[in-house]
């Protein structure tokens, strides 16, 4: 979807997200959505995170006090019991759980392919470079026979695509708990290797918590933030700037 012409002026991670859109739109990838306010078995459960990493420890995360916060429900498929507790997500990745668990409910096999553009909570210091909120990027592609070569081809089409041809990229080996293998993207600016996002083909244990059959299907997905993505691209120092108020910014774009 292009930005069509308006009233004044886009936000510089607004006009982010319509360039995203678009370029991820060319390669046929849907835009989904979901809630702010998660639970703790789609913010980590489900992504395979366990119970004892320290993403849940109150330093990262923002959990939120609720008269059945300790409410569990068993879940067959990982013979665990489902917590409920709420939280601010972390990360967009819950969405992909949500998307693909309500494909599966209707009946829709695979492929999916979708992107999510959307806001995460941190509970962290704040700095030119973190923030308690910011904007992420969350991609999936789910169907058969699915490798690292669909990965690496749509990361270096969508970076490309948005800095310019010219920029060099590379993938090194890497860990995340919800992808196996998995791999960080660097991406060379200005002299420098700079990591711009986390990548790998997703864990079967994802799948298997979709609903959908890991001997069947394959995926890969894929995360950055968007305002790391905006800084690099238009020189903005410090990432404060995007949530303190200030026409100024917004209107030089």
């Amino acid at each position: 979807m292009e930005r069509k012409e308006t009233q004044g002026h886009l936000h510089p991670i607004s006009q982010a997200i319509f360039d995203i859109r678009s370029i991820f739109e060319e390669l046929g990838f849907a835009i989904a959505v979901g809630p702010e306010l998660e639970t703790e078995w789609y913010n980590f459960d489900a992504l395979n995170i366990p119970s004892d990493h320290p993403a849940r420890d109150m330093q990262d995360t923002f959990w939120l006090k609720h008269p059945e916060s300790g409410f569990k429900i068993q879940d067959s498929r990982f013979r665990m019991e489902r917590s409920e507790r709420p939280v601010l997500r972390t990360h967009t990745s819950p969405v992909q759980i949500r998307y693909v668990e309500n494909k599966v409910k209707l009946g829709i096999n695979p492929p999916y392919k979708i992107v999510v553009p959307g806001k995460v909570f941190r509970n962290e210091a704040t700095d030119a470079t973190h923030e308690a909120q910011f904007f992420q990027l969350e991609g999936l592609y789910i169907d058969k026979n699915v490798s690292l070569a669909h990965l690496k081809g749509t990361l270096e089409f969508f970076l490309k695509k948005f800095f310019g041809p010219e920029i060099e990229i590379r993938f090194r080996p890497s860990f995340f708990a919800f992808t196996e293998p998995s791999a960080e993207v660097d991406m060379k600016w200005k002299g420098k290797w700079l990591e711009v996002l986390g990548s790998g083909l997703m864990h079967p244990n994802i799948l298997r918590a979709s609903g959908v059959d890991p001997n069947e299907y394959s995926g890969f997905a894929f995360g950055c933030g968007i305002d790391r993505l905006v800084m690099l691209k238009t020189g903005i120092p410090d990432i404060r700037m995007f949530y303190n108020g200030d026409l100024r910014l917004v209107n030089q774009f």
